[in-house]
């Protein structure tokens, strides 16, 4: 074939659901082509068949999702049904993909340099000298600091992107035509997210590969895409050049994608200045201590002179990179972790009430307290416990507070209506949902207490993002309709610029700066909060507009 011909070809792709499924296929007639150097990206809602697509590329479906139809041509050869030695031999060498989550794609046990020498000494005949050379030299092109000691690390010793840029090292130590990318920067915040993606772009460029990039984050699409596929419910519904598809969408589905993508320009919100304190954080400190093998202590401030206030119906938002202190401060104020100092005052928003200060209360006297304070989870998966019921998660709280079961079950019926479930979810169990439908059960459970403040700790990062557009607007409506306080950790400016009313911007576990979220927003202040905006992928691409 020649090098001008596409890398890769889909065409009519049709692959099995089990018995039983909601629907027959999990993908259905696909077709579609990655040219050398080219980036496709494909996108679409959770369960529309993007993963299973790049799965049935590598080879790697499971038996039960058998490819019924259609044909997967890499540089002209036919491996939709190739036997396993020979996709052996093109894993590594002509394609390669990195995975979403790198933690659970490593292995634990052996040190990162082992892990890519493996692809050299299983498709190469090279030395263990020139393994030793090559690794070293991918570590180095992927911008890894210091790579002897990244070599002999273990992958639990390196942060969340260090691990990501292992990933694509042994991907592309063996220079693949074709980049399978499924998710990579999804769980990483936003300025380690520009480096992944900078990189990913400058060694596709240096390779000459061509990619195919799997996300739902729509402002990685507008910054890397050269052509954009959209799936629903294993439906090619459209494709075609990025500013098409993302500014002149032509398909219903993706109009609701495009109107559903958040923006990073937000006006002022109503505030009521005469609005009563529901929490007040003063200096608030958590210092983690160990000691090393020689007995030596070592100190982490997670958390250093922490100060805030969040009003009855306002919301402030923390924002940050990965091990800036954000979900610290969240856990101490919920105080599922003690603080180390500085005081949480709670109440004092009621005539008559005083506030209290929690930070260093004892477990008996924190008790009645508990409920007044609730948390939303990233995972709500990992929230609810898959043996029992929604009913029975729901009610739990309240009953442990005194509430008999009728009026606790009446209530969890009331807020399942609240958050748009139907009430037939009260017996199902959490597998049988969708990440959306879980993440509003674990809402309606927080909200079983009748909380005075509400604390959501990365809740939406990991749905799409229609389904993230719903769970963002059923934040607001509780929060004005109960005219609740609320907290909201995320590491995703447009998911602030939604709902948050305040915003205060934390880097290695220090307040950099604080105010209206319209003003931070508008005019930041400090530099880490002006390198936060500029890192944003897609930041002034106007989506769905033209």
């Amino acid at each position: 074939m020649s090098s001008a011909g596409p890398i890769l070809e889909v065409k009519n792709l049709t692959i099995a659901l089990p018995a039983g499924g909601d629907r027959a296929t999990a993908v259905r007639n696909v077709s579609f082509s990655v040219g050398r150097g080219e980036i496709v990206c494909l996108v679409g809602e959770s369960g529309s068949g993007k993963s299973v697509i790049a799965q049935s590329v590598m080879g790697l479906l499971p038996k039960s999702l058998p490819v019924q139809g259609g044909q997967i041509l890499l540089e002209g050869e036919d491996i939709t049904h190739a036997p396993l030695s020979r996709l052996r031999e093109l894993r590594a060498t002509r394609m390669s993909m990195i995975f979403q989550e790198p933690m659970t794609a490593l292995n634990p046990v052996m040190t990162c340099g082992d892990q890519i020498d493996e692809v050299l000494s299983q498709h190469t005949s090279l030395s263990q000298a020139e393994r030793r050379e090559k690794v070293l030299n991918i570590v180095r092109e992927v911008l890894l600091p210091d790579p002897e000691r990244m070599v002999a690390s273990y992958p639990h010793q390196l942060s969340g992107g260090q691990r990501q840029r292992i990933m694509i090292a042994m991907a592309l130590v063996l220079d693949p035509v074709l980049l399978i990318a499924d998710e990579p920067t999804t769980a990483l915040d936003v300025t380690t997210q520009a480096q992944i993606l900078k990189l990913v772009l400058d060694l596709q460029h240096r390779h000459g590969a061509g990619v195919l990039f799997i996300t739902h984050d729509f402002g990685v699409v507008a910054e890397v895409a050269h052509r954009v596929a959209v799936l629903r419910l294993g439906d090619l519904v459209e494709i075609g050049p990025k500013a098409d598809v993302l500014q002149r969408p032509q398909h219903d589905y993706t109009r609701m994608l495009m109107a559903a993508v958040p923006t990073l320009h937000l006006k002022e919100r109503p505030s009521d200045p005469a609005a009563p304190v529901v929490l007040k954080v003063q200096g608030l400190e958590k210092v983690y201590s160990s000691k090393g093998w020689f007995g030596a202590a070592r100190n982490v401030h997670a958390a250093k002179a922490v100060s805030f206030e969040i009003k009855r119906g306002q919301t402030l938002g923390i924002v940050g990179e990965s091990g800036s202190g954000k979900s610290t401060v969240a856990r101490c104020i919920v105080r599922l972790i003690d603080p180390s100092g500085g005081s949480v005052m709670l109440g004092g928003d009621r005539p008559g009430e005083q506030a209290e200060d929690i930070a260093m209360m004892s477990a008996a006297r924190l008790r009645p307290l508990r409920q007044r304070v609730q948390i939303v989870f990233q995972d709500p998966y990992r929230s609810l416990n898959p043996r029992r019921t929604v009913a029975e998660a729901m009610i739990e709280g309240p009953m442990n507070y005194g509430l008999g079961r009728t009026a606790a079950m009446q209530r969890a019926r009331d807020l399942l209506s609240l958050v748009r479930m139907d009430g037939s979810a009260m017996d199902r169990y959490p597998h049988q949902f969708s990440g959306g439908q879980r993440q509003r059960i674990c809402i309606a459970r927080a909200l079983m207490m009748e909380p005075e403040l509400l604390v959501a700790d990365e809740a939406v990062s990991a749905l799409d993002v229609s389904v993230q557009a719903q769970v963002l607007q059923l934040f607001e409506e509780i929060r004005s309709r109960l005219n609740l306080a609320m907290l909201f950790i995320t590491h995703d400016l447009r998911v602030a610029s939604q709902v948050c009313d305040h915003l205060a911007v934390m880097s290695k576990g220090e307040v950099v700066e604080y105010g209206p979220a319209h003003q931070v927003f508008g005019r930041p202040q400090h530099a880490y909060t002006q390198a936060l905006f500029a890192a944003a992928p897609g930041r002034d691409f106007a989506f769905g507009t033209a």
